[in-house]
C-alpha cells in the first residue's frame, strides 16, 4: 500500500507542476467548427504561411477538403505547391535531420498542436510578437519568452513595438494596461503598431488568426463534427427507447404489483 501510495504522489508531481505554471494573460476565442468560410480561410493561412516550417503529417488534404466542403481537385491545385497528391498527408519537403541543423530542433508538427496549447493560447500567441533586435530572428513574444520562432504573420500584422516590460505584457497582454518601464506609469496598451508596416489593419490581422487558429483546432479533432452529429441521434434515440423500456418494465411487472 505504501508503495502504491508514493507511486500515485510520484505520478501527480508532472501534473501539479503544470498546474502551478502560469500561462500569463491570454485572450479568448470562441471556436466555431460550423463556420466552413472561417476553416476554408485558415486553412489558406495555413498552407501558405505555416507550411514553410511546420507539417501537419496527421491530417490529409482531401480528408480536409471534404470535411471544410471544399473541391479536392481546386485544393490540389492551389493549395498544394510540391508534388504531392492531394490524398496524401500535409508533409513538408524539409527534413526533420536538415530542420535539426539549421534551427537546432526541428519545428513541431502542428497537427494536435490546438489539443496541446489550446485555441486561447494559440490565438494570443500568434498576436503577440513583438519587435526585440537581441533576438536571432527581431522578435520575441508576450506569452513565450524568448521564442525561437520568427514571425511568419509579421508582414500582414506589421512592425510591433512594445511599451511595456515583458512581465506586464505577459500578465495583462499586449493590449491590456502595464507600466511604462521608464516614467514607471501606467500605460492603456503595452504595444503598438507601426503605420504602414502592416498589410492588414489589427481588426483584419486578428480575423487572419482567429481563422488560422479556428482551421487547427480542426485539425485536431477533424471526427468532432462527426461525433457531435451522431451523438445527437443517440440521445434522440435514447430518449424515446426510455418510454419503450418504460412500458415494456410496467407490462412485465403488472402481474407482481
Amino acid at each position: 500500500m505504501k508503495k502504491f501510495l508514493i507511486a500515485l504522489v510520484m505520478a501527480a508531481l508532472p501534473l501539479a507542476a503544470s498546474a502551478a505554471g502560469s500561462k500569463g494573460h491570454l485572450d479568448h476565442m470562441d471556436v466555431d467548427l460550423h463556420n466552413q468560410a472561417s476553416l476554408q480561410r485558415g486553412m489558406k493561412t495555413f498552407v501558405n504561411y505555416c507550411m514553410g516550417c511546420h507539417s501537419a503529417e496527421y491530417q490529409r488534404y482531401e480528408r480536409a477538403a471534404v470535411d471544410l466542403g471544399m473541391n479536392p481537385e481546386l485544393v490540389a491545385e492551389h493549395m498544394i505547391f510540391g508534388d504531392q497528391k492531394v490524398g496524401e498527408q500535409m508533409t513538408i519537403a524539409m527534413s526533420k535531420a536538415d530542420a535539426g541543423k539549421w534551427f537546432g530542433n526541428p519545428p513541431p508538427d502542428l497537427t494536435l498542436e490546438a489539443r496541446l496549447r489550446g485555441p486561447d493560447w494559440l490565438y494570443t500567441y500568434l498576436r503577440s510578437f513583438y519587435a526585440d533586435d537581441s533576438r536571432p530572428w527581431g522578435v520575441n513574444n508576450a506569452v513565450f519568452k524568448d521564442v525561437g520562432m520568427p514571425n511568419v504573420l509579421g508582414p500582414l500584422q506589421g512592425v510591433v513595438t512594445a511599451n511595456c516590460s515583458w512581465d506586464d505584457m505577459h500578465a495583462h497582454g499586449m493590449r491590456g494596461e502595464g507600466i511604462d518601464p521608464l516614467t514607471n506609469t501606467p500605460l492603456n496598451n503595452c504595444a503598438s503598431v507601426e503605420k504602414g508596416t502592416g498589410e492588414l489593419s489589427p481588426e483584419e490581422f486578428d480575423k487572419v488568426v482567429y481563422d488560422l487558429v479556428n482551421f487547427m483546432v480542426y485539425m485536431g479533432e477533424p471526427s468532432k463534427l462527426d461525433s457531435h452529429r451522431i451523438g445527437t441521434y443517440v440521445l434522440i434515440f435514447l430518449f424515446l427507447f426510455f418510454f419503450l423500456a418504460y412500458a415494456l418494465k410496467k407490462e412485465f411487472w403488472k402481474d407482481v404489483h
